[in-house]
């Protein structure tokens, strides 16, 4: 399910949408997708990472919905998605650009953020013709393009063949996480949070991640550890900014420099000390305040949805900050 059990109230606890909705893939996958705000505002897409479901982005939903149209839907398998044989990343576009059809009116516009496999999604769809129409933005969150196992600092030795090799059999394992024990929100906060995370945020995360069926978790696991993706990288030319954890063991800081260096159109890469790779759960208020930085700048209003993105908008700033 997309709502874990025993979230405690606040923050993470996943608020109840406006309309529920399954968009249908290209190969038939259905789906789950979840509207929140009002319908006429400005729109936002949030696709969430691996293992991960509608869950995670609650902070963000919790906010952003007060004037704005907030579609978030559960990659297939996760969530309330049921899981498919297909797992490519010609299917996380083929999902995404489905989501965007069957929510976006023909011409309108949406930014849509991603987080760690759903910056992958949207690097994979970025020359889709359905995606251009689409988006007028892009966050991509604690992601990467590209040699993901390699430079994976989950396993604490020197980078090299026995790291890579390590990586691959913790990242890629078919064993069942089991219940949200003390044990098992110490593995996950090291894995994936930085050191300072408050035990609440541990707990949201953990109870999201130990959701995923483990044989989705190790079917997705396959495709990360070959992803190459560095041509959707260029093909993505909307507006682009893009947020990363200093402490990231998963997708470390090298990759957000590098997708910097790469976008035709980087608006702004901002790296947060000390914070892991679940950036939306760590640092919510920033990542919010990024999402509607990018709408508020390249999104048409509603009334002019079908037109071009602000003619005096920034595109050609590349700024780095700490906060």
């Amino acid at each position: 399910m997309s709502r874990p059990k025993n979230v405690v109230p606040g923050p993470y606890a996943p608020p109840a949408p406006a309309r529920e909705l399954t968009a249908v893939s290209a190969d038939g996958a259905r789906l789950h997708v979840e509207v929140h705000g009002p319908e006429n505002a400005p729109t936002v897409v949030l696709a969430h990472g691996w293992t991960c479901s509608t869950a995670f982005w609650a902070a963000q939903i919790r906010d952003l919905a007060a004037d704005h149209r907030v579609v978030a839907y559960d990659q297939r398998g996760h969530g309330r998605s049921p899981a498919s044989p297909a797992c490519t990343t010609e299917a996380l576009a083929d999902d995404l650009e489905a989501v965007l059809a069957h929510t976006l009116e023909p011409g309108q516009k949406a930014v849509i953020a991603g987080h760690s496999m759903g910056g992958m999604t949207v690097m994979a769809a970025a020359a889709r013709p359905r995606f251009r129409e689409h988006a007028a933005a892009v966050l991509l969150c604690s992601t990467g393009s590209s040699r993901l196992v390699a430079e994976s600092t989950v396993v604490p030795i020197r980078a090299g063949r026995l790291r890579t090799w390590l990586t691959t059999h913790v990242l890629g394992s078919r064993a069942p996480l089991g219940p949200v024990t003390p044990l098992a929100k110490r593995i996950l906060k090291y894995a994936t949070m930085g050191a300072g995370s408050a035990p609440h945020m541990v707990e949201a995360c953990a109870r999201i991640v130990h959701a995923c069926p483990r044989r989705v978790r190790h079917a997705w696991s396959q495709v990360l550890a070959q992803l190459d993706l560095d041509h959707g990288v260029r093909e993505l030319t909307v507006p682009t900014a893009v947020v990363a954890g200093t402490g990231d063991r998963l997708t470390p800081p090298v990759h957000a420099r590098a997708l910097a260096a790469a976008l035709p159109q980087c608006v702004g890469t901002t790296e947060l000390p000390g914070l892991g790779h679940m950036t939306p759960v760590e640092a919510p208020e920033l990542v919010t305040a990024r999402i509607r930085e990018l709408v508020t700048t390249y999104l048409p209003h509603p009334a002019d949805a079908h037109g071009d993105a602000p003619s005096d908008a920034h595109t050609d700033a590349h700024t780095k900050e700490s906060a």
